[in-house]
């Protein structure tokens, strides 16, 4: 364990040029990434020596005992631990994450720095370095994302046990949740969709007192965490009866769902693969009823790189995580989405999902 952590901390010192230069990650989730430390009011400190764990009292204990690949330092106040550091290491240039720190955080950094002539380097530049490192998976990371998936599988099984006519969509949040802890995840992944009827039509609906009805579509969005990895997955299911036009509407989905899944291996390009689905949408007179990108990636964060999107510029390498979920989404109707979570391959995809996809009427 501690070799791969000491690996991810080489690879964000290659992001430093010189000596006098070093990276100050914030962001909680970066943190853990390179360390296995995951909690608030931390900060990692990396410079070509080597990387500093700055926490206070309360986490101190933890932080010696679930950190790797990084010294640990107890602060009382940040900004003289920050600039004792710096000045033993001669460090004359800090760069910070821009998407996550706040306008007063980059104020409080600066006016911290400025006394020792240090500067502040707000620009992307880290951003998009981290990004690079954590878009593509190690086989640990693999067996937590895989750990996650069936964890939140086997919850839903046990939640559809419950989905009938009467029961609430809020209740059927709270069982999934519930199933869902009980199997050993921390968390789940984002606030659940479970939402039926006409509700369905909406791709992030939110679940109220609504009640399920005989012949309704109910969606599914769902995700679990595990080690702090995150699996995402979506089902509709019809409720005792579909009509003629939710078939065409599921199997116009599914369809897309399919083409787009077989059409992503190692050397595609993300847009290309959102071009697939949408297609197929498109060409059954569908297309401006489907809103969203086709995908996105998973892993400490829920939507993470790579997109899956007609923007997107990126080209799928083995061991990327992305997502394959077209939709339709008729307004005042119901709506459809078939969602997916895959490992990119030198030759196709694995996918982490092991539920059926054809039309599931309970």
């Amino acid at each position: 364990m501690n070799r791969l952590f000491h690996k991810r901390i080489n690879d964000l010192q290659g992001f430093l040029k010189d000596d006098n230069e070093a990276a100050l990650i914030s962001n909680e989730v970066n943190i853990g990434y390179f360390t296995g430390f995951f909690r608030s009011e931390g900060y990692l400190l990396v410079t070509r020596r080597g990387a500093t764990l700055l926490v206070d009292f309360r986490y101190f204990e933890a932080a010696q005992k679930k950190s790797h690949a990084c010294r640990v330092v107890c602060f009382e106040k940040l900004s003289r631990s920050l600039l004792d550091i710096l000045t033993h290491e001669h460090i004359r240039r800090v760069f910070i994450e821009a998407s996550h720190v706040t306008v007063s955080r980059f104020e409080f950094y600066k006016n911290a720095l400025l006394e020792k002539k240090i500067e502040l380097v707000s620009g992307d530049s880290l951003d998009r370095h981290i990004g690079s490192l954590r878009i593509v998976k190690d086989d640990t990371e693999l067996e937590k994302i895989a750990a996650a998936q069936k964890i939140a599988e086997d919850a839903y099984l046990e939640m559809l046990n419950y989905l009938k006519p009467g029961v609430s969509e809020r209740s059927l949040a709270a069982r999934l949740e519930f199933e869902m802890k009980n199997r050993g995840a921390q968390e789940v992944s984002f606030d659940l969709i479970t939402i039926t009827g006409k509700k369905t039509s909406l791709p992030h609906g939110v679940p109220s007192d609504n009640i399920v009805s005989e012949g309704d579509f109910f969606t599914c969005d769902f995700g679990a965490v595990y080690e702090g990895y995150h699996s995402d997955t979506t089902r509709t299911v019809a409720v005792g009866s579909a009509t003629d036009e939710m078939r065409e509407i599921y199997g116009i989905v599914l369809n897309a769902q399919i083409t787009a899944l077989a059409a992503i291996k190692a050397g595609v390009n993300a847009c290309d693969v959102d071009k697939t689905a949408r297609d197929i949408i498109a060409e059954a007179g569908y297309g401006k009823y489907f809103g969203h990108s086709t995908g996105h990636g998973v892993g400490l964060d829920i939507h993470e790189l790579p997109f899956v999107s007609a923007k997107s510029e990126t080209v799928l390498t083995p061991g990327m995580i992305i997502t394959d979920e077209p939709g339709i989404y008729l307004p005042d109707k119901f709506g459809v989405r078939i969602e997916d979570m895959v490992c990119v391959t030198e030759n196709g995809c694995r996918n982490f999902v092991s539920l059926p996809k054809e039309l599931l009427i309970l």
